[in-house]
């Protein structure tokens, strides 16, 4: 069988954090390999590291959220250089912009969105991508810093329109879709589903939030990546297993560090 991978969850956060060997013990019940938890401070990145150093199968990222810019406004593409040298860090992020909320000033997301760009560019690991009520700015900025040399990347947890979608696929980025893909209004997030080349789909949890019919109201947690999967294996008109071991590959693919971890 082949085991789904968890591309985007937060198993520091509290809820998850709390029974940490029952969410794991539910994730492989569930048939889920692979996992990264993700940064979104890095001055909470060493009990993200803990995490990932206790299990095989966990890998983390470095970085700061948008949310979360202007916190730490001192950050540098170097300090994140530095620390994903670690072996078990497979990604830069997650970063972006989220226009949405505003919880931080615009102009901060996107000075510091640009130095984990750099860092992507630097280190050649994948970008962790958040975007929500900014897509034609994420657009620019895509599209000029690639302009300035290649970097891999994700939107993770896409719930943007068509556009974004197109413009990310064309640089080389892959799609993350969430339990977001199971709710019942989510018409725009289906149609780019159904739209991204089947060499760029992952899928995640992005837990504890947003958890996928038929879990909704409750915490998300790893174990149910498996309902988005099959979702989008309904929507695709592909078996479980071959959504499975797709989105597999393709994490492979993008997220070399941890396939060749994975392998030694």
């Amino acid at each position: 069988m082949t085991l789904l991978v968890d591309s985007h969850c937060h198993l520091d956060f509290p809820s998850l954090a709390e029974d940490l060997d029952g969410v794991m013990a539910r994730a492989a019940a569930a048939g889920i390999g692979a996992m990264v938890t993700i940064c979104t401070r890095v001055d909470r990145f060493a009990g993200i590291l803990e995490i990932a150093e206790r299990f095989d199968n966990v890998y983390c990222s470095v970085g700061l959220h948008p949310h979360d810019a202007a916190a730490e406004p001192e950050l540098t593409a170097e300090r994140l250089i530095e620390l994903s040298r670690h072996e078990k860090v497979v990604g830069i992020g997650e970063t972006g912009l989220d226009f949405h909320y505003d919880q931080s000033p615009r102009d901060v997301q996107a000075t510091q969105f640009r130095r984990h760009i750099a860092a992507a560019r630097d280190t050649g690991l994948p970008l962790i991508v958040h975007s929500r009520a900014a897509d034609e700015e994420m657009i620019a900025i895509l599209r000029e810093e690639a302009e300035k040399g290649i970097f891999p990347g994700v939107m993770h947890c896409f719930s943007s329109g068509t556009a974004l979608a197109r413009a990310a696929v064309e640089i080389g980025f892959y799609i993350s879709f969430s339990g977001i893909l199971t709710f019942k209004k989510a018409d725009e997030v289906r149609d780019v589903a159904l739209e991204v080349p089947l060499d760029r789909l992952l899928v995640e949890t992005d837990a504890p939030y947003l958890s996928p019919v038929p879990h909704r109201g409750k915490d998300n947690e790893p174990a149910f990546v498996a309902h988005t999967a099959a979702k989008l294996a309904e929507m695709r008109g592909l078996s479980r297993a071959e959504v499975a071991a797709l989105t597999s590959e393709n994490f492979r693919r993008l997220f070399k560090k941890a396939a060749s971890t994975e392998s030694a």
